[in-house]
């Protein structure tokens, strides 16, 4: 056993039998591919918590004196920007013999795009940095949308099944670490009067970054003559897809696929994890909450949560991802539940150190199930199809979860000018008719 396959064996547990039906060439690769997978998984993860919509780039308009109403695009230009694109961009990543390489140019972007944001952060100001920094994002997401739709199918022709939620799992672990020095990190040097330099310097860094993920992938070693469910490869000569005729095939995927659309329909439940969180960090602020519930312990909370949770998880869903996203769901749910009954006693107050371990010790929770989720949900689409089918179900899935996302959180932000209680009420709702949902999906795993 080589230097290489012995790393590889101790961070992953291997599942034999599947790895018996790989081809010859891609079996003697998984060694190598495994660990470049994880490598660039970790540094991708890392990118994101240094441009993180939700906690960065706001400090960064804060210090920049952009206006408010700027900072409420963030998170939509972000998430909706990466996902609705999915389905009209497709058919041009079905044309790549080889979809490594889609993926190196969808993280050459967000490399571009982030340099992009940090000059805006050292030379501009106010308004009109906090313009380009929005304007870099929504390319940054384009870019993150050609990664997307192309990393599960680079996953799925080079790692078999059984051991795919391992490798997305020791990526998410090990970017919990560098979430956890960079939420020290800002503790440290200043919290939130944290200056634009130290911040264009950081985002320099998350650049870089992307750099060195385009430069990972591209040294995997990917089959490009894989056959497909379509009965047909990217190879095969074949007439390129049309628009006309992808945009046929991706309405009778969601009419006629009965698994898919139930995916598609319990994903957009599972958003219980993704929404609540800033509603908690909200309700907690509201309720005087101070000192342990900075934001500099939101960021800890969340890099614990990935560090403890992406190993764990990863093994989880390689034996059952459905019932990692259900019992997600259901976790999520009663936590959100739980705090707003313990809330809406009389008497409570968040400046008790009682109070605000509460409020960091529900975000912690949550953000743990939303590990869960996001490794069970990738591992489970993945396992779900193969070939360009696997391709087509990522791309339409996300497609179709950049609208949900825009209607859900609409929603929920509605609810939240009535208070923000009867949101996370909602968004528990939503949580527990997904883990209902979610019984009804075939299991895929192989565990």
């Amino acid at each position: 056993m080589n230097p290489t396959e012995r790393i590889y064996s101790a961070l992953v547990e291997r599942d034999r039998e599947s790895e018996e039906q790989l081809p010859d060439r891609v079996r003697g690769d998984l060694p190598r591919n495994g660990l470049r997978l994880i490598w660039a998984n970790t540094l991708q993860s890392s990118g994101d918590q240094v441009v993180n919509a939700s906690t960065v780039l706001p400090w960064l308009f804060h210090a920049l004196g952009v206006p408010a109403a700027l900072v409420g695009a963030l998170v939509p230009v972000r998430e909706a920007g990466s996902m609705l694109p999915q389905a009209l961009l497709t058919p041009l990543v079905l044309r790549a013999r080889y979809r490594k390489r889609v993926f190196v140019t969808g993280s050459l972007v967000q490399a571009c795009s982030v340099a992009v944001m940090a000059g805006a952060a050292a030379l501009g100001q106010g308004l009109s940095a906090g313009v380009v920094i929005v304007a870099a994002l929504a390319v940054f997401s384009l870019g993150r949308c050609l990664c997307s739709i192309s990393s599960k199918d680079v996953q799925g022709r080079t790692v078999p099944s059984g051991e795919r939620g391992q490798v997305n799992g020791l990526a998410t672990a090990a970017a919990g670490l560098v979430a956890i020095t960079l939420g020290l990190g800002i503790r440290v040097f200043g919290g939130d009067d944290l200056d634009p330099a130290p911040l264009a310097w950081l985002l320099g860094g998350g650049a870089a970054l992307w750099v060195g993920v385009a430069w990972v992938y591209a040294r995997i070693r990917e089959p490009a003559d894989e056959p497909t469910a379509h009965g047909r490869g990217t190879d095969s000569g074949d007439p390129p897809v049309r628009w006309h005729d992808w945009l046929v095939r991706t309405y009778r995927l969601l009419r006629e696929d009965r698994t898919f659309r139930r995916f598609v329909s319990v994903r957009g439940f599972l958003l219980v994890s993704a929404l609540s969180p800033p509603f908690v960090i909200t309700l907690a602020t509201q309720s005087g909450t101070t000192g342990l519930s900075g934001l500099g312990s939101y960021i800890l909370a969340s890099g614990v949560a990935a560090l403890l949770g992406g190993r764990l998880f990863g093994r989880l869903a390689d034996r059952s991802s459905r019932k990692l996203m259900t019992f997600g769901a259901a976790v999520a749910s009663a936590v959100i539940l739980v705090l707003v009954l313990v809330v809406s006693l009389p008497g409570f107050t968040g400046t008790t150190v009682w109070g605000s371990a509460l409020f960091i010790g529900c975000y912690f929770l949550l953000a743990l199930t939303h590990t869960g989720i996001r490794v069970g949900r990738k591992t489970y689409v993945v396992d779900v199809a193969e070939g360009d089918l696997r391709t087509t179900y990522v791309a339409v899935s996300n497609s179709a979860m950049g609208l949900i996302l825009l209607v859900v959180g609409g929603l929920s932000s509605l609810l939240a000018v009535f208070g923000v209680v009867w949101a996370l009420v909602f968004l528990a709702a939503l949580g527990l008719v997904g883990v209902v949902a979610g019984g009804g999906l075939p299991e895929v795993s192989r565990g």
